[in-house]
Protein backbone atom coordinates (compact mmCIF):
# COMPACT_ATOMS: atom_id res chain seq x y z
CA UNK A 1 0.00 0.00 0.00
CA UNK A 2 1.44 3.34 -1.01
CA UNK A 3 1.39 7.04 -0.26
CA UNK A 4 1.24 9.48 -3.18
CA UNK A 5 2.97 12.84 -3.17
CA UNK A 6 1.04 15.83 -4.62
CA UNK A 7 2.54 15.55 -8.13
CA UNK A 8 1.83 11.79 -8.26
CA UNK A 9 -1.70 12.27 -7.00
CA UNK A 10 -2.36 15.03 -9.54
CA UNK A 11 -1.13 12.82 -12.36
CA UNK A 12 -3.34 9.93 -11.27
CA UNK A 13 -6.38 12.20 -11.08
CA UNK A 14 -5.70 13.56 -14.58
CA UNK A 15 -5.63 10.00 -15.97
CA UNK A 16 -8.76 9.05 -14.04
CA UNK A 17 -10.56 12.13 -15.38
CA UNK A 18 -9.82 11.06 -18.97
CA UNK A 19 -10.97 7.49 -18.30
CA UNK A 20 -14.22 8.67 -16.72
CA UNK A 21 -14.92 11.14 -19.53
CA UNK A 22 -14.38 8.58 -22.30
CA UNK A 23 -16.39 5.86 -20.58
CA UNK A 24 -19.30 8.26 -20.02
CA UNK A 25 -19.11 9.31 -23.68
CA UNK A 26 -19.80 5.68 -24.59
CA UNK A 27 -22.97 5.57 -22.51
CA UNK A 28 -21.71 4.05 -19.26
CA UNK A 29 -22.93 5.33 -15.87
CA UNK A 30 -20.81 5.37 -12.72
CA UNK A 31 -21.88 3.57 -9.55
CA UNK A 32 -20.27 3.10 -6.15
CA UNK A 33 -20.30 0.05 -3.89
CA UNK A 34 -19.03 -0.43 -0.30
CA UNK A 35 -15.40 -1.43 0.25
CA UNK A 36 -16.59 -4.49 2.22
CA UNK A 37 -18.82 -7.39 1.19
CA UNK A 38 -20.17 -10.40 3.09
CA UNK A 39 -17.59 -13.10 3.73
CA UNK A 40 -19.75 -15.76 2.09
CA UNK A 41 -20.12 -13.69 -1.08
CA UNK A 42 -16.37 -13.11 -1.38
CA UNK A 43 -15.67 -16.81 -0.80
CA UNK A 44 -18.37 -18.33 -2.99
CA UNK A 45 -15.87 -20.09 -5.25
CA UNK A 46 -16.17 -17.60 -8.12
CA UNK A 47 -13.11 -15.43 -7.45
CA UNK A 48 -10.42 -18.00 -8.20
CA UNK A 49 -7.11 -17.55 -6.40
CA UNK A 50 -8.13 -14.02 -5.42
CA UNK A 51 -10.34 -15.50 -2.71
CA UNK A 52 -7.19 -16.75 -0.98
CA UNK A 53 -5.83 -13.17 -1.01
CA UNK A 54 -8.90 -11.54 0.53
CA UNK A 55 -8.53 -9.45 3.68
CA UNK A 56 -11.15 -10.70 6.13
CA UNK A 57 -12.66 -8.62 8.93
CA UNK A 58 -12.95 -10.12 12.42
CA UNK A 59 -16.48 -10.35 13.79
CA UNK A 60 -17.25 -7.69 16.35
CA UNK A 61 -17.64 -8.65 20.02
CA UNK A 62 -15.67 -11.91 19.98
CA UNK A 63 -13.90 -12.64 23.25
CA UNK A 64 -10.82 -14.82 23.63
CA UNK A 65 -12.85 -17.98 24.28
CA UNK A 66 -14.97 -17.44 21.17
CA UNK A 67 -11.87 -16.87 19.04
CA UNK A 68 -10.25 -20.06 20.32
CA UNK A 69 -13.45 -22.03 19.73
CA UNK A 70 -13.64 -20.84 16.11
CA UNK A 71 -9.92 -20.98 15.34
CA UNK A 72 -10.33 -23.80 12.82
CA UNK A 73 -13.19 -22.13 10.92
CA UNK A 74 -12.42 -18.74 9.30
CA UNK A 75 -16.10 -18.26 8.44
CA UNK A 76 -16.94 -18.37 12.16
CA UNK A 77 -14.31 -15.71 12.91
CA UNK A 78 -15.19 -13.28 10.11
CA UNK A 79 -18.40 -12.09 8.53
CA UNK A 80 -17.06 -9.39 6.18
CA UNK A 81 -14.06 -8.82 3.93
CA UNK A 82 -12.46 -6.12 1.80
CA UNK A 83 -13.36 -6.50 -1.88
CA UNK A 84 -10.60 -8.10 -4.00
CA UNK A 85 -12.19 -7.00 -7.29
CA UNK A 86 -15.16 -4.96 -8.50
CA UNK A 87 -17.02 -7.71 -10.35
CA UNK A 88 -18.38 -9.59 -7.34
CA UNK A 89 -19.69 -6.34 -5.77
CA UNK A 90 -21.29 -5.39 -9.10
CA UNK A 91 -23.15 -8.71 -9.27
CA UNK A 92 -24.49 -8.15 -5.76
CA UNK A 93 -25.35 -4.51 -6.62
CA UNK A 94 -27.32 -5.53 -9.71
CA UNK A 95 -29.21 -8.25 -7.85
CA UNK A 96 -30.14 -5.69 -5.17
CA UNK A 97 -31.20 -2.85 -7.50
CA UNK A 98 -32.37 -4.57 -10.68
CA UNK A 99 -35.82 -2.96 -10.53
CA UNK A 100 -34.27 0.52 -10.51
CA UNK A 101 -31.92 -0.11 -13.46
CA UNK A 102 -32.45 -0.21 -17.25
CA UNK A 103 -32.89 -3.55 -18.99
CA UNK A 104 -29.36 -3.31 -20.35
CA UNK A 105 -27.21 -1.67 -17.70
CA UNK A 106 -23.81 -0.18 -18.57
CA UNK A 107 -21.80 0.53 -15.45
CA UNK A 108 -18.53 2.26 -14.56
CA UNK A 109 -16.73 1.40 -11.35
CA UNK A 110 -13.47 3.17 -10.47
CA UNK A 111 -12.33 2.34 -6.97
CA UNK A 112 -9.57 0.72 -4.89
CA UNK A 113 -9.49 -3.02 -4.17
CA UNK A 114 -7.36 -5.00 -1.73
CA UNK A 115 -5.45 -8.27 -2.05
CA UNK A 116 -2.91 -9.76 0.37
CA UNK A 117 -0.25 -9.97 -2.34
CA UNK A 118 3.39 -10.65 -1.60
CA UNK A 119 4.95 -7.18 -1.89
CA UNK A 120 7.07 -6.86 -5.05
CA UNK A 121 7.52 -4.57 -8.03
CA UNK A 122 4.22 -4.02 -9.80
CA UNK A 123 2.13 -5.90 -7.23
CA UNK A 124 0.35 -3.87 -4.57
CA UNK A 125 -1.95 -4.76 -1.71
CA UNK A 126 -4.16 -1.77 -2.48
CA UNK A 127 -4.63 -0.70 -6.08
CA UNK A 128 -7.14 1.06 -8.31
CA UNK A 129 -9.39 -0.79 -10.73
CA UNK A 130 -11.28 0.85 -13.59
CA UNK A 131 -14.10 -1.40 -14.78
CA UNK A 132 -16.84 -1.10 -17.36
CA UNK A 133 -19.52 -3.79 -17.51
CA UNK A 134 -22.66 -4.47 -19.52
CA UNK A 135 -25.40 -6.50 -17.84
CA UNK A 136 -28.45 -7.80 -19.68
CA UNK A 137 -27.03 -8.16 -23.21
CA UNK A 138 -25.87 -11.59 -24.36
CA UNK A 139 -25.12 -10.52 -27.93
CA UNK A 140 -21.81 -9.63 -29.59
CA UNK A 141 -22.83 -5.98 -29.32
CA UNK A 142 -21.89 -5.94 -25.64
CA UNK A 143 -18.32 -7.17 -26.19
CA UNK A 144 -17.92 -4.79 -29.14
CA UNK A 145 -19.04 -1.80 -27.04
CA UNK A 146 -16.55 -2.69 -24.31
CA UNK A 147 -13.70 -3.14 -26.79
CA UNK A 148 -14.39 0.12 -28.63
CA UNK A 149 -14.78 2.13 -25.41
CA UNK A 150 -11.53 0.68 -24.03
CA UNK A 151 -9.51 1.35 -27.20
CA UNK A 152 -10.97 4.85 -27.45
CA UNK A 153 -9.91 5.51 -23.85
CA UNK A 154 -6.40 4.27 -24.58
CA UNK A 155 -6.22 6.67 -27.54
CA UNK A 156 -7.42 9.58 -25.39
CA UNK A 157 -4.61 8.84 -22.93
CA UNK A 158 -2.05 9.19 -25.73
CA UNK A 159 -1.49 5.42 -26.07
CA UNK A 160 -2.65 4.92 -29.65
CA UNK A 161 -2.00 1.63 -31.39
CA UNK A 162 -3.46 -0.66 -28.73
CA UNK A 163 -4.98 -4.01 -29.60
CA UNK A 164 -7.05 -6.73 -27.97
CA UNK A 165 -6.28 -10.45 -27.83
CA UNK A 166 -9.53 -12.38 -27.76
CA UNK A 167 -10.67 -15.95 -27.14
CA UNK A 168 -13.68 -17.81 -25.73
CA UNK A 169 -13.69 -20.17 -22.75
CA UNK A 170 -16.15 -22.38 -24.64
CA UNK A 171 -13.58 -22.85 -27.41
CA UNK A 172 -10.91 -23.70 -24.84
CA UNK A 173 -13.16 -26.33 -23.28
CA UNK A 174 -14.08 -27.74 -26.70
CA UNK A 175 -10.42 -27.87 -27.74
CA UNK A 176 -9.35 -29.72 -24.57
CA UNK A 177 -12.20 -32.20 -25.07
CA UNK A 178 -11.13 -32.60 -28.71
CA UNK A 179 -7.60 -33.53 -27.59
CA UNK A 180 -8.96 -36.02 -25.06
CA UNK A 181 -8.56 -34.28 -21.69
CA UNK A 182 -11.20 -35.33 -19.17
CA UNK A 183 -13.53 -32.74 -17.65
CA UNK A 184 -12.02 -33.19 -14.18
CA UNK A 185 -8.46 -32.49 -15.35
CA UNK A 186 -9.20 -29.49 -17.61
CA UNK A 187 -8.89 -26.77 -14.89
CA UNK A 188 -5.34 -27.92 -14.15
CA UNK A 189 -4.54 -28.24 -17.85
CA UNK A 190 -5.65 -24.63 -18.39
CA UNK A 191 -3.28 -23.45 -15.66
CA UNK A 192 -0.41 -25.05 -17.57
CA UNK A 193 -1.55 -23.82 -20.99
CA UNK A 194 -1.64 -20.28 -19.57
CA UNK A 195 2.17 -20.54 -19.30
CA UNK A 196 2.65 -21.31 -23.00
CA UNK A 197 4.21 -17.93 -23.85
CA UNK A 198 6.66 -18.29 -20.93
CA UNK A 199 7.78 -21.94 -21.07
CA UNK A 200 6.99 -22.85 -24.69
CA UNK A 201 5.45 -26.05 -26.14
CA UNK A 202 8.13 -28.32 -24.66
CA UNK A 203 7.66 -26.87 -21.19
CA UNK A 204 3.89 -27.14 -21.41
CA UNK A 205 4.06 -30.76 -22.55
CA UNK A 206 6.49 -31.67 -19.78
CA UNK A 207 4.39 -30.00 -17.09
CA UNK A 208 1.21 -31.67 -18.33
CA UNK A 209 2.90 -35.06 -18.05
CA UNK A 210 4.11 -34.20 -14.55
CA UNK A 211 0.53 -33.34 -13.63
CA UNK A 212 -0.49 -36.82 -14.70
CA UNK A 213 -2.66 -35.64 -17.58
CA UNK A 214 -3.86 -38.29 -20.04
CA UNK A 215 -0.84 -39.24 -22.16
CA UNK A 216 -2.79 -39.57 -25.42
CA UNK A 217 -4.33 -36.14 -24.88
CA UNK A 218 -0.91 -34.57 -24.24
CA UNK A 219 0.45 -36.24 -27.39
CA UNK A 220 -2.45 -34.85 -29.44
CA UNK A 221 -2.00 -31.38 -27.95
CA UNK A 222 1.76 -31.36 -28.65
CA UNK A 223 1.16 -32.52 -32.22
CA UNK A 224 -1.27 -29.64 -32.72
CA UNK A 225 1.25 -27.11 -31.37
CA UNK A 226 3.91 -28.41 -33.78
CA UNK A 227 1.69 -28.63 -36.86
CA UNK A 228 3.04 -26.98 -40.04
CA UNK A 229 1.75 -23.43 -40.49
CA UNK A 230 2.07 -20.77 -43.17
CA UNK A 231 3.47 -17.38 -42.20
CA UNK A 232 0.90 -15.36 -44.13
CA UNK A 233 -0.89 -12.54 -42.31
CA UNK A 234 -4.58 -13.23 -41.82
CA UNK A 235 -6.68 -10.36 -40.43
CA UNK A 236 -9.18 -11.00 -37.66
CA UNK A 237 -12.20 -12.91 -38.89
CA UNK A 238 -13.50 -16.43 -39.40
CA UNK A 239 -10.45 -17.56 -41.37
CA UNK A 240 -8.02 -16.40 -38.66
CA UNK A 241 -10.07 -18.09 -35.94
CA UNK A 242 -10.51 -21.43 -37.72
CA UNK A 243 -6.87 -21.48 -38.86
CA UNK A 244 -5.77 -21.30 -35.20
CA UNK A 245 -8.05 -24.14 -34.03
CA UNK A 246 -8.47 -27.86 -34.75
CA UNK A 247 -11.08 -28.66 -37.37
CA UNK A 248 -14.68 -28.72 -36.27
CA UNK A 249 -14.78 -25.73 -33.91
CA UNK A 250 -18.36 -24.84 -32.80
CA UNK A 251 -19.98 -22.63 -35.44
CA UNK A 252 -22.03 -20.65 -32.91
CA UNK A 253 -18.99 -19.58 -30.87
CA UNK A 254 -16.95 -18.71 -33.97
CA UNK A 255 -19.84 -16.65 -35.32
CA UNK A 256 -20.07 -14.75 -32.01
CA UNK A 257 -16.39 -13.79 -32.22
CA UNK A 258 -16.72 -12.84 -35.90
CA UNK A 259 -19.66 -10.59 -35.00
CA UNK A 260 -17.57 -8.82 -32.37
CA UNK A 261 -14.83 -8.23 -34.93
CA UNK A 262 -17.22 -6.84 -37.53
CA UNK A 263 -18.69 -4.35 -35.04
CA UNK A 264 -15.28 -3.22 -33.77
CA UNK A 265 -14.03 -2.85 -37.34
CA UNK A 266 -16.98 -0.61 -38.20
CA UNK A 267 -16.31 1.60 -35.18
CA UNK A 268 -12.53 1.67 -35.64
CA UNK A 269 -12.44 2.11 -39.39
CA UNK A 270 -9.25 4.21 -39.12
CA UNK A 271 -7.25 1.21 -37.84
CA UNK A 272 -4.77 -0.33 -40.26
CA UNK A 273 -2.10 -2.12 -38.19
CA UNK A 274 -4.31 -5.15 -37.56
CA UNK A 275 -5.73 -5.31 -41.05
CA UNK A 276 -8.76 -3.17 -40.35
CA UNK A 277 -9.63 -4.31 -36.82
CA UNK A 278 -7.43 -4.15 -33.67
CA UNK A 279 -8.32 -7.70 -32.58
CA UNK A 280 -6.18 -10.85 -32.68
CA UNK A 281 -7.57 -14.30 -31.96
CA UNK A 282 -5.44 -16.20 -29.44
CA UNK A 283 -6.64 -19.80 -28.95
CA UNK A 284 -4.49 -20.18 -25.82
CA UNK A 285 -5.57 -17.04 -24.01
CA UNK A 286 -6.95 -18.42 -20.73
CA UNK A 287 -7.61 -15.66 -18.14
CA UNK A 288 -7.56 -17.21 -14.68
CA UNK A 289 -10.86 -16.04 -13.17
CA UNK A 290 -13.15 -18.99 -12.55
CA UNK A 291 -16.34 -17.07 -13.32
CA UNK A 292 -15.69 -16.52 -17.05
CA UNK A 293 -18.18 -18.43 -19.21
CA UNK A 294 -17.57 -17.14 -22.75
CA UNK A 295 -15.57 -14.41 -24.46
CA UNK A 296 -12.31 -13.41 -22.77
CA UNK A 297 -9.89 -10.67 -23.81
CA UNK A 298 -6.69 -8.87 -22.87
CA UNK A 299 -5.57 -5.36 -23.77
CA UNK A 300 -2.11 -5.02 -25.34
CA UNK A 301 0.10 -2.17 -26.48
CA UNK A 302 3.26 -2.34 -28.63
CA UNK A 303 5.27 -0.32 -26.09
CA UNK A 304 5.12 -3.05 -23.41
CA UNK A 305 5.25 -6.85 -23.30
CA UNK A 306 2.60 -7.25 -20.59
CA UNK A 307 -1.15 -6.78 -20.79
CA UNK A 308 -2.78 -3.46 -19.81
CA UNK A 309 -6.12 -4.92 -18.83
CA UNK A 310 -8.59 -7.63 -19.59
CA UNK A 311 -11.98 -9.10 -18.94
CA UNK A 312 -14.61 -11.43 -20.22
CA UNK A 313 -18.16 -12.74 -20.09
CA UNK A 314 -19.48 -14.06 -16.77
CA UNK A 315 -23.08 -15.02 -17.52
CA UNK A 316 -23.41 -17.32 -14.51
CA UNK A 317 -22.37 -15.01 -11.68
CA UNK A 318 -25.40 -12.77 -11.18
CA UNK A 319 -27.69 -15.80 -11.09
CA UNK A 320 -26.01 -16.85 -7.84
CA UNK A 321 -27.37 -13.74 -6.17
CA UNK A 322 -30.57 -13.18 -8.16
CA UNK A 323 -31.86 -16.73 -8.63
CA UNK A 324 -31.99 -16.40 -12.42
CA UNK A 325 -29.18 -16.06 -14.95
CA UNK A 326 -28.50 -12.68 -16.49
CA UNK A 327 -25.88 -12.19 -19.25
CA UNK A 328 -22.95 -10.02 -18.18
CA UNK A 329 -19.57 -9.05 -19.58
CA UNK A 330 -16.88 -6.65 -18.35
CA UNK A 331 -13.52 -5.09 -19.15
CA UNK A 332 -11.02 -3.76 -16.61
CA UNK A 333 -8.22 -1.35 -17.49
CA UNK A 334 -4.99 -1.92 -15.54
CA UNK A 335 -4.84 1.58 -14.11
CA UNK A 336 -1.62 1.11 -12.11
CA UNK A 337 0.20 -0.03 -15.26
CA UNK A 338 -1.32 2.54 -17.58
CA UNK A 339 -0.68 5.55 -15.34
CA UNK A 340 3.06 4.89 -15.59
CA UNK A 341 2.91 4.94 -19.40
CA UNK A 342 0.94 8.15 -19.80
CA UNK A 343 3.09 11.20 -20.48
CA UNK A 344 3.11 13.87 -17.79
CA UNK A 345 0.49 16.50 -18.51
CA UNK A 346 -0.68 19.69 -16.92
CA UNK A 347 -4.01 20.69 -15.42
CA UNK A 348 -6.38 22.45 -17.78
CA UNK A 349 -6.55 25.56 -15.56
CA UNK A 350 -5.48 28.88 -17.10
CA UNK A 351 -2.28 28.99 -15.05
CA UNK A 352 -0.74 27.38 -11.99
CA UNK A 353 1.08 30.18 -10.20
CA UNK A 354 3.26 30.19 -7.12
CA UNK A 355 3.26 33.67 -5.53
CA UNK A 356 6.56 34.29 -3.71
CA UNK A 357 6.15 37.08 -1.16
CA UNK A 358 8.42 38.96 1.19
CA UNK A 359 7.91 38.29 4.88
CA UNK A 360 6.54 41.76 5.59
CA UNK A 361 3.64 41.62 3.11
CA UNK A 362 0.37 41.97 5.08
CA UNK A 363 -1.89 38.92 5.10
CA UNK A 364 -4.79 40.99 3.70
CA UNK A 365 -2.74 41.95 0.62
CA UNK A 366 -1.73 38.32 0.05
CA UNK A 367 -5.35 37.20 0.32
CA UNK A 368 -6.42 39.82 -2.23
CA UNK A 369 -3.68 38.86 -4.73
CA UNK A 370 -4.55 35.19 -4.41
CA UNK A 371 -8.29 35.81 -4.77
CA UNK A 372 -7.80 37.73 -8.03
CA UNK A 373 -5.69 34.95 -9.57
CA UNK A 374 -8.10 32.22 -8.44
CA UNK A 375 -11.07 34.19 -9.85
CA UNK A 376 -9.27 34.29 -13.22
CA UNK A 377 -9.26 30.47 -13.26
CA UNK A 378 -5.76 29.88 -11.98
CA UNK A 379 -4.32 27.58 -9.36
CA UNK A 380 -2.39 29.52 -6.73
CA UNK A 381 0.06 28.74 -3.94
CA UNK A 382 1.53 31.33 -1.57
CA UNK A 383 5.19 30.86 -0.58
CA UNK A 384 7.37 33.00 1.70
CA UNK A 385 10.59 33.97 -0.07
CA UNK A 386 13.66 32.02 1.06
CA UNK A 387 17.36 32.62 0.51
CA UNK A 388 17.46 29.84 -2.06
CA UNK A 389 14.76 31.05 -4.45
CA UNK A 390 15.91 28.63 -7.15
CA UNK A 391 15.24 25.59 -4.96
CA UNK A 392 11.81 26.94 -4.02
CA UNK A 393 10.84 27.39 -7.69
CA UNK A 394 12.17 23.97 -8.65
CA UNK A 395 10.01 22.42 -5.96
CA UNK A 396 6.97 24.32 -7.26
CA UNK A 397 7.65 23.16 -10.82
CA UNK A 398 7.91 19.55 -9.60
CA UNK A 399 4.51 20.00 -7.97
CA UNK A 400 2.95 21.02 -11.30
CA UNK A 401 3.17 24.83 -11.16
CA UNK A 402 3.85 26.56 -14.46
CA UNK A 403 4.48 30.18 -13.49
CA UNK A 404 5.56 32.37 -10.58
CA UNK A 405 5.24 35.95 -9.40
CA UNK A 406 7.06 37.90 -6.70
CA UNK A 407 5.29 40.44 -4.50
CA UNK A 408 6.40 43.04 -1.97
CA UNK A 409 4.39 45.01 0.59
CA UNK A 410 2.16 47.61 -1.04
CA UNK A 411 2.52 46.14 -4.53
CA UNK A 412 -0.77 46.28 -6.45
CA UNK A 413 0.01 44.45 -9.70
CA UNK A 414 1.62 41.05 -10.19
CA UNK A 415 3.77 40.05 -13.15
CA UNK A 416 3.79 36.32 -13.72
CA UNK A 417 6.75 34.62 -15.38
CA UNK A 418 6.95 31.06 -16.70
CA UNK A 419 8.75 28.41 -14.68
CA UNK A 420 11.24 27.15 -17.27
Amino acid sequence: MRDFLPADKARRERVLAVIRQRYRAHGFDEIETPVMEDYGRLHAGIGGDNEKLAYNVLRRGLDADAIRAAAEDPAALTDLGLRYDLTVPLARFYASHRGELPGVFRSIQIAPVWRAERPQKGRYRQFMQCDIDIIGDGSARAEAELAVATLDTLDALGLEGGGIRINDRRLLDWMLEHFGFGADERPGVLITIDKLDKIGPDGVGAELRERGAAATAVDAFEAFLRRPQTLEFVPFGERQIRKALPEGAPDEVVAHLVGIGAAVAAARSHETEFGGVPLVFDPFLVRGMGYYTGTIFELSHPSVSYSLGGGGRYDGMIGRFLGQDVPAVGFSIGFERIVDLVEQGEDAAAEAVVVVHERDVPVAELAAHKARLVAAGGRVRLETRTKNLKALLERARADGYTAFATVAAGQTDLETKPLG
